[in-house]
């Protein structure tokens, strides 16, 4: 019953429009009710705990890091520089756009910023060349998908302190699912565009690839400190958005000068707007989950599902199927804060490796954004392509396939994952 009166009213609350993080504070209420009784103490209470929590204080510095990333030309320089390393090959703005994508991703981890950078850098591009713009469209908004997996991924520190699991690893974790992405893309965009009539860019001399080197260097060297950083243990996945803040200001001011000071105010309000957002949905999920956990409902889902506990690989599927349907509907942020809590325990009971568990929780999320009729990722390429949705959605579905096959991979060999994430980590 407990199942019912959540859903019941979290849908029901959801299908009358709703902003969901209302719906699920509203939610958590009903489940007060249902148990009997009702504090407005502690409602108050647990929305002020669910956002005072120290890790997630990394959410406003990535933030602003990305969006000082975009005004102070770094990303300009990344998609300059994949430009002249495959501008050559036929289909080589595809190339590009995903070989930016996945530098972008280890810069900012936000699938729109990313998405919303590469979309207003390449499609101009892509129109002028005369690709078509519903695959190209699909393209991009595949390659920004990649960056919630690629460190530093947003949604990973929402994961880890949503279910009480480590950022770090969780950030090492997913650093090659994210290569095999594009690599998935690669293949895919390359059978896409084998019969289009495609001109190319002359080659670039060894003299120009040097050059595009040097000019993004500044910007190639961001995720070698994050990541170094993190490897060696010099600073915490908190303290590393600070430094990618303060790196991308720095670099914007007095290296690349693409920064200025009447650009500030502009670039600390958009941070801050999209921060406000993220940290209320982040407070009502964690109200949400404290209630669900006061009513045991992760308990009653294990006994639910206790048939096929003893087959992780069978649990795994199921529970990515699940997980698929609900991205169809839901963003990946309330996705994890409120699936996050109530699966991870099952995945341990059931013995998955509690990071494996998290890097396939959240790609399918990622690739959630993708799915309409929600698709928060294909709503930012049509607003900066110009391009109908229904245009995208038929542009992208051969990357969802791919990305859906490559998935199925790493159910049946998790070692995909886990056995990198030892390397690393």
């Amino acid at each position: 019953m407990t199942i019912v009166v959540f859903l019941g009213s979290l849908l029901g609350l959801m299908a009358l429009g709703m902003p969901i993080a209302f719906a699920l504070i509203l939610s958590g209420v009903a489940l007060m009710i249902h148990l009997d009784f009702f504090d407005a103490q502690l409602v108050a209470q647990n929305l002020l705990n669910g956002a005072d929590n120290f890790p997630l204080m990394a959410v406003p510095f990535f933030l602003l890091a990305g969006e000082l990333m975009n005004a102070g030309g770094m990303s300009r320089r990344i998609v300059d520089l994949s430009m002249t390393f495959f501008g050559h090959i036929r289909g080589g703005l595809g190339y590009v756009a995903i070989g930016a994508g996945l530098l972008l991703a280890s810069l900012s981890g936000s699938a729109i910023a990313d998405t919303a950078a590469v979309a207003a850098l390449m499609i101009p591009m892509m129109r002028k060349y005369g690709y078509n713009l519903d695959r190209s469209s699909g393209l991009i908004a595949s390659a920004g998908v990649i960056a919630p997996i690629f460190p530093p991924s947003m949604s990973f520190i929402i994961y880890g302190v949503a279910t009480n699991v480590s950022i770090t690893r969780l950030f090492m974790a997913g650093i090659a699912p994210a290569l095999m992405m594009a690599a998935t893309l690669f293949l895919t965009w390359s059978w896409v565009a084998r019969n289009e009539k495609m001109p190319v860019e002359p080659r670039a001399s060894w003299r120009e690839c040097f050059a595009a080197i040097g000019n993004a260097f500044w910007a190639l060297l961001m995720p070698v400190i994050i990541i170094g950083g993190l490897r060696g243990g010099v600073f915490t996945p908190t303290e590393t958005a600070v430094v990618a803040a303060v790196y991308a200001l720095f670099i914007g001011f007095f290296v690349y000068g693409g920064l200025r000071l009447s650009d500030l105010p502009v670039v600390f309000v958009s941070a801050a707007k999209t921060t406000a957002v993220v940290m209320f949905l982040v407070a009502s999920a964690m109200f949400t989950s404290y209630m669900l956990t006061l009513a045991n409902l992760p308990g009653q889902v294990i006994a639910l599902l206790a048939p096929v506990l003893d087959h992780p690989r069978l649990l795994m599927a199921a529970i990515l199927i699940l997980l698929t349907l609900v991205g169809t509907a839901m963003d990946l942020t309330p996705t994890i804060l409120i699936l996050g809590p109530v699966l991870s325990p099952l995945a341990v009971k059931a013995g998955i490796d509690p990071i494996y568990f998290g890097v396939m929780f959240v790609m399918v999320g990622a690739v959630g954004l993708l799915t309409p009729p929600v698709g928060t990722v294909l709503n930012v390429v049509c607003g900066v392509a110009g391009v109908s949705m229904e245009g995208v959605i038929r542009g992208v579905w051969p990357y969802v396939l791919a990305y859906t096959a490559l998935m199925t991979l790493f159910v049946v060999f998790p070692e995909l994952i886990t056995v990198p994430a030892r390397w690393l980590h």
